[in-house]
């Protein structure tokens, strides 16, 4: 590019303050000198705004279009070597300096700056791309470079349209997940632990915002399936958040405002275990209070992220996640506005909005759950029964489930190769073998005939073209069906664009077997999402293939790439990796059959046949539910009797009757295994800064003498205290401490206790 080194300024070097890569003695998860940089070029701007006009205009004559009349020009190139440039000096085109910034002298000097900056910018990516050794970040760096050259020269203002789309790419981005998360996980906490979890979700937001995603590479962090989705969202990321960090002509948006759980999935692994080896290496200058929270607290707020990023569906990357705060919550969140600052960590900018939200119970959020495992030898038991080919006789016919799997019969001829699938496409650069040939001809004729309003010559056209593909069904050497489609791995998805299978094969599980050759073919791919257009008629197929109406992806992944049908809706399915959908449906059956042989076995053990009433005989009107033999054996129990006595105690200010029962229970708490570190308060002299962190302390102690002095007029009161408890030690304490597992264990022992007597309502 000659025009680097015709700047009409001597002064001016044609290097940029940055290209975009961190310097070699910084660490990656180290944002700060990127800031800097950014800061540096800032400043060499308003140096640049605040020169005379004169100066500006020499400097811009480089990228101006020469203004005479039919001259070709994009530029002013110097003809001879010299130290001072005037307006007079002649350009390779034969005409002077002022020939080509004459149109910038009538502009206003706000319009002249705009073009100036984007001249500094244009400087700074054309370095950025030579020093790149990447060739997929070359490449962007050049579209860039190319759309700024255009619009100094047309002095229009850059916009950046394509296949990349515009942000925010997912309606739920980084930012409201967690956001959400805070609200979804944490709003049950007291004010103090509350401003903590907002601290660690503005650290994690800048992090993520400062954080250089690397380029797309085998040796790469993100796992191969995830690769093509990873590449696409990389270009986006440079695009529009790096590079307009030190190219602010063009529009900068943070990462957690651009992206959503797509992203963050593949590369969060990654990140979680850098920004903690970052907290780890910087521990020796943190205070005492931060080093708590980060090293203590992060790892359990980072932990919950991951359960909730790779869960199958969680509520906090709902785009309409709706959840009412409390009101210590609904205060918090106008006054955590300030970023969080420290010498030793990234600071953060960002803000918690207050959502407008529906409530959802906190009892319904998933506590620690203990499972007891089956044991082995009685699911082989259960395995060896059920493949019994006796199995369906006797007692267990009231299982049976006649009809078999809906592509049973497939599989089965699959197997005895009395049908084959087979992927088939035509080339334009390689010999197309004579049978594939004869099949898309074939699969040509099962299109036309079962797609009687599609024309022939369109079926043709796609069918043929090279970049589609197609799934044939071959039964005893003869087409019946096939599905065709489109693959773009660049964007993450495949289109479905016809599928079919001949009348007289219909009805009998060709094309859920065929879908399903399909997906797992896709998944082998790694593309996830499949994408089409279903008229009316094939709109249940689709459905019951898994194909949904609510469309998932974004539509600028899919827009323009996918052709459009009149009167045809649009549909989607997104492919689960963990699954090989041509054995889905036989292990989902073999799982139910477990699952109801397991019920029978119960059944048996537990099965009693009581004596009918005779009571109401004897002339009894009404009796007590207990009294019913057998009631309690099916798991019932006289706890709503118990909880209306105690609402009853409440309420008739029985004071001395309901703590007896509190007594009973704070007895038995004290008792357990688990309780000795919650007897007495902790001793501050021991433990240091326990009580700058937690400001409201309780112990079982200070229970026993509030008991005693009868300050529990309700059992509200009670449970308030005890849960208090185990909240400081769950706040203070890291989960895989003994002290947090100890308060685990006595809130359930806890709970199971003031169940029994009907205390617990929750």
């Amino acid at each position: 590019m000659s025009e680097q080194a015709n700047t009409p300024e001597s002064n001016e070097p044609p290097t940029p303050e940055t290209n975009g890569k961190r310097p070699e003695n910084v660490s990656p998860e180290q944002p700060k000198p990127q800031v800097s940089n950014v800061e540096k070029i800032k400043q060499r701007k308003q140096v640049w705004f605040s020169a005379p006009l004169n100066r500006k205009l020499l400097k811009l004559a480089v990228y101006s279009k020469c203004q005479v009349e039919e001259c070709q020009c994009t530029g002013w190139k110097k003809v001879q070597e010299q130290q001072a440039f005037t307006f007079n000096d002649v350009c390779k085109c034969e005409h002077t300096i002022e020939n080509h910034v004459s149109h910038l002298r009538s502009k206003p000097e706000n319009e002249v700056n705009r073009v100036l900056s984007m001249a500094i910018d244009f400087d700074n990516i054309y370095a950025a791309m030579n020093r790149e050794e990447n060739p997929e970040t070359k490449k962007v760096y050049g579209c860039l470079f190319r759309l700024l050259r255009k619009c100094i020269l047309t002095l229009e203002t850059p916009t950046i349209d394509g296949p990349l789309g515009c942000p925010p790419f997912e309606r739920a981005t980084i930012h409201k997940a967690i956001t959400n998360m805070l609200v979804y996980k944490f709003s049950h906490l007291a004010q103090q632990e509350w401003k903590t979890m907002c601290e660690l979700a503005r650290i994690l937001i800048q992090y993520l915002n400062n954080w250089e995603f690397p380029p797309p590479s085998p040796d790469h962090i993100v796992r191969q399936e995830e690769m093509t989705i990873y590449r696409v969202e990389y270009r986006r990321w440079l695009v529009f958040c790096h590079i307009p960090m030190f190219c602010d002509s063009l529009k900068h948006t943070d990462t957690t405002m651009a992206f959503g759980k797509t992203l963050l999935r593949t590369v969060f692994k990654h990140i979680k275990k850098q920004i903690m080896d970052q907290f780890h290496r910087a521990r020796d200058q943190m205070t005492q209070e931060r080093r708590v929270m980060l090293l203590t607290h992060f790892p359990p707020f980072l932990n919950v992220l991951d359960k909730e990023l790779f869960a199958p569906s969680s509520p906090i990357f709902d785009p309409d996640f709706k959840h009412i705060p409390t009101l210590h919550l609904q205060s918090l969140l106008e006054s955590c506005r300030k970023p969080a600052q420290d010498a030793n960590t990234p600071s953060t900018a960002t803000t918690v909005k207050r959502p407008n939200e529906t409530p959802v119970r906190e009892t319904k959020r998933k506590r620690d759950e203990h499972f007891e495992d089956i044991p082995e030898e009685t699911v082989a038991q259960i395995i060896r029964t059920i493949d019994d080919p006796n199995y369906m006789t006797g007692p267990d016919l009231v299982f049976s489930e006649d009809a078999p799997a809906t592509d049973e019969v497939p599989k089965t001829e699959e197997k005895k190769k009395i049908i084959e699938l087979k992927v088939v496409g035509n080339s334009l650069t390689e010999p197309v073998p004579k049978q594939t040939m004869i099949w898309l001809i074939g699969l040509q004729n099962v299109f036309s005939h079962q797609l009687p309003r599609m024309p022939i010559e369109y079926i043709s056209q796609l069918l043929f073209d090279p970049k589609h593909r197609t799934l044939a069904l071959i039964k005893e050497n003869h087409l019946i069906g096939g599905i065709c489609f489109r693959m773009f791995e660049t964007q993450g998805f495949t289109e479905i664009v016809f599928c079919a299978v001949t009348n007289r094969e219909q009805i009998k599980g060709y094309g859920t077997h065929l879908m399903n050759h399909l997906k797992d073919y896709h998944i082998r791919k790694g593309v996830l999402h499949f994408l089409t257009f279903a008229d009316q008629n094939a709109i249940g197929y689709f459905e019951r293939q898994g194909f949904s109406k609510d469309i998932k992806l974004s539509r600028s992944i899919y827009q323009g790439y996918i052709k459009d049908y009149e009167g045809a809706t649009l549909m989607h399915c997104e492919l689960n990796p963990k699954i090989i959908y041509t054995e889905f449906t036989a292990t989902v059956r073999k799982q139910k059959k477990i699952v109801k042989q397991l019920i029978y076995q119960q059944q048996r053990t537990v099965s009693k046949v009581h004596r009918g009433l005779t009571f109401f005989k004897e002339g009894v009107t009404t009796l007590p539910i207990e009294s019913i033999p057998g009631i309690e054996e099916t798991g019932w129990r006289p706890a709503a009797r118990a909880t209306r006595l105690v609402h009853q105690l409440e309420e008739s200010q029985d004071i001395d009757v309901l703590a007896g029962m509190l007594k009973v229970v704070l007895h038995s708490v004290k008792n357990h295994e688990d309780a000795w570190p919650f007897k007495v308060p902790v001793d501050k002299n021991t433990v240091l800064d326990y009580y700058d962190l937690i400001k409201y302390p309780m112990d079982l102690k200070t229970m026993a003498e509030r008991l005693k002095s009868r300050y529990y007029v309700s059992r509200r009161l009670f449970i308030a205290d005890m849960m208090r408890i185990f909240t400081n030690c769950k706040i203070y304490n890291a989960p895989d401490t003994e002290y947090y597992q100890c308060a685990v264990n006595l809130q359930q022992y806890f709970q199971t206790k003031m169940k029994e007597i009907g205390l617990w309502d929750k």
